[in-house]
């Protein structure tokens, strides 16, 4: 299966067709509603659209990392970022992987009885290519 890329203008041109509107109009109007959101995104609303999801702004706290190419540690700052929760009916349309699936990251919980793990400090072995 073939992921395709579908681009603003090539929405507002569908919509336009769609609705039987100008495209200027549309496109007015699709810019109004993507401004709105990073609005209030922007002053740390939680933004609900029924059945299609759930935008919000997470918190990401402080960390250590490290480059693995040099392997020196280096320190990352909390920043927010936003989270997106699937609605019911974007669920049904596109499908999402079961729980505890290999790719059920953003909505699944973390197993309760596993421990997270925690960097040793030691670099792993290299493999022999």
């Amino acid at each position: 299966m073939t992921n395709m890329t579908t681009t603003k203008k090539e929405l507002i041109d569908r919509i336009a067709t769609d609705t039987k509107q100008k495209r200027a109009t549309v496109k007015k109007l699709v810019q109004a509603f993507l401004d709105t959101v990073i609005d209030e995104l922007g002053k740390g609303n939680r933004l609900e659209l029924r059945d299609f999801g759930v935008f919000e702004i997470k918190e990401r706290a402080p960390r250590t990392a490290q480059n693995p190419k040099t392997l020196e540690r280096v320190s990352v700052p909390a920043k927010k970022t936003v989270k997106f929760k699937v609605g019911r009916l974007m669920k049904a349309t596109v499908g999402e992987p079961e729980e505890g699936g290999a790719s059920a990251k953003s909505t699944s919980k973390p197993d309760a009885r596993r421990e997270p793990t925690k960097p040793s400090g030691r670099t792993p072995p290299r493999r022999a290519t």
